[in-house]
């Protein structure tokens, strides 16, 4: 299959994603420039390590998938059944073949993303079944609302890939929703796109869409990750069938996996972190050991969900001290083993209120601290990932801008004309710099300039009205909405790519029970 090129310059379209309802920050890969907190001394990082190969020697983890225990038991692992046993000699050299930095590049390659390093990617929230809005309320997610916030996830710059479902569009029908979705995510957006691991059709299905969307011969495809997946084990202590399956073929075409143990504490794991690091420590290096077998140097990413639940209701809890030093430590054993770390921008607000932004501040905050590579639900998320919120996306991503301008190295130079010496002179005890020279050179650009935040005093912001965050927010949402221009794609590429929808469709997309 002959490669293809789709209409329209890159750099053109680059530019036009920054104009029109807010004046935002240009497309960027951020590099966190900071040096991570470690709340873990080096006894303490050894200790958690030997825990956590205790707990694969001599405890095991099931995997609930008959292909995996017999690649597994073909790789000298003891297997009883589902329950698999590793030495740590075989995990740490499987996890030596991990590579620490690894590059996806979707349609458009100029959006092309770093993953490892001190690079750090954001990605838009993912999965929930129900959306929230100052109009409507709480409702249960639609197609219409999916496609609403891909466009939100196309529009800031600032959101780097397309994680999952922005929403679940639970009114298309499960065996053929991924097909509907990906055709909605391709063409919407032009950035690295996500697919659920859930058996063979679904992963099979979108590595073609992604394919044809890139206009690849399969050699191409497969030379380098187009695209990724996240799994997550059902902790405690299990990985189940269809996302081990799909795991397994994204690792086989040298896709990226993201693993991601779902480990909250007092609930499916231990009470405390870190013993909840340590339980989430085992379950993703045995997933990862077992992609590496399959594929030495396949992309993946150790995923950190550790957080602990509200021990009166159960309900899951985020953005807490806890999440915070448990994102640190896994921080901390992901440097220690090399390979690249994702995280979450998560909190367990129900509405896009104060407890929403200090929860998320939170969490964004821990990833900066942790030297997390990759940020998932970077902006939408609610009621611990149970609401996606148009409202709540805005208002992240102003802070994830703030994230990307604290990182840029002018902010901490010390060239002569940064330390500002003659200004100082010129200015003196008596005077003020903002007729400064030196001031008048760099005012423009000096500081962050935000498209939410209100900074006017009282009385000038409840004279135009006194709106709130969430209510500025609102409006933003739906002025870019109204705005929306999707990117450029090639008239043969979009028809062969609902030419596959349609032929899919027709053949019965995929079972929905495992």
């Amino acid at each position: 299959m002959p490669r293809r090129r789709r209409g329209g310059g890159h750099k053109a379209n680059l530019e036009r994603a920054s104009k029109s309802v807010i004046q935002q920050m240009g497309w960027r890969i951020p590099v966190n420039t900071d040096r991570p907190t470690e709340p873990l001394d080096e006894d303490g990082v050894h200790a958690i390590h030997n825990a956590a190969m205790r707990v694969l020697e001599e405890i095991g983890i099931e995997f609930l998938n008959s292909e995996s225990t017999e690649i597994l038991r073909e790789a000298g692992c003891s297997v009883d059944g589902t329950n698999v046993r590793m030495g740590r000699d075989f995990v740490m050299e499987m996890v030596e073949h991990c590579p620490s930095q690894f590059t996806m590049t979707p349609r458009n390659p100029g959006r092309q993303v770093i993953i490892g390093g001190r690079h750090m990617v954001f990605g838009n929230v993912s999965s929930p079944p129900s959306t929230y809005n100052l109009d409507d309320g709480k409702q249960v997610g639609t197609r219409r609302t999916f496609r609403e916030l891909m466009k939100l996830t196309q529009y800031f710059n600032c959101i780097h890939i397309a994680c999952g479902y922005p929403v679940e569009p639970v009114d298309l029908h499960p065996s053929t929703r991924h097909l509907d979705c990906l055709f909605d995510k391709l063409t919407i957006s032009d950035k690295v796109v996500h697919a659920y691991s859930l058996g063979r059709e679904r992963v099979e299905d979108v590595m073609e869409m992604v394919r044809i969307a890139g206009g690849h011969t399969h050699e191409e495809f497969d030379a380098s990750a187009k695209f990724f997946t996240n799994i997550n084990s059902t902790s405690p202590l299990k990985h189940d069938k269809p996302m081990l399956d799909g795991a397994m073929r994204m690792a086989r075409r040298g896709q990226a996996v993201f693993v991601t143990p779902f480990t909250l504490a007092g609930a499916m794991a231990p009470v405390t972190m870190p013993g909840a690091v340590t339980q989430s420590i085992a379950e993703g290096l045995a997933a990862i050991a077992l992609l590496q077998f399959i594929n030495p140097g396949a992309p993946c990413v150790f995923g950190t969900f550790t957080s602990n639940v509200d021990m009166r209701s159960g309900a899951p809890a985020f953005g807490t001290p806890e999440y915070v030093r448990a994102t640190q430590m896994t921080g901390q054993m992901c440097r220690f083993y090399d390979i690249p770390l994702r995280a979450s921008n998560a909190c367990a607000a129900n509405v896009p209120d104060a407890q929403s932004v200090w929860e998320s501040s939170n969490s964004l905050w821990s990833a900066v601290q942790s030297g997390v590579n990759v940020v998932y639900h970077s902006a939408g998320w609610l009621e611990g990932g149970l609401i996606a919120c148009p409202e709540k996306f805005v208002m992240d991503c102003e802070l994830l801008q703030q994230t990307q301008r604290y990182f840029e190295s002018e902010l901490t130079r010390t060239r002569e004309e940064d330390l500002a010496l003659d200004a100082i002179r010129e200015v003196g005890p008596h005077g003020h710099f903002f007729g400064a020279l030196h001031t008048q050179e760099r005012y423009t650009s000096a500081f962050y300039e935000p498209f939410l935040s209100d900074w006017r005093n009282f009385e000038a912001w409840q004279l135009d009205g006194g709106v709130w965050t969430a209510q500025r927010a609102n409006t933003l949402y739906k002025k870019i909405l109204e705005e929306f221009t999707p990117p450029p794609m090639d008239d043969a590429v979009r028809e062969e790519l609902a030419d596959f929808v349609t032929r899919r469709k027709a053949e019965g997309g995929a079972p929905t029970d495992y």
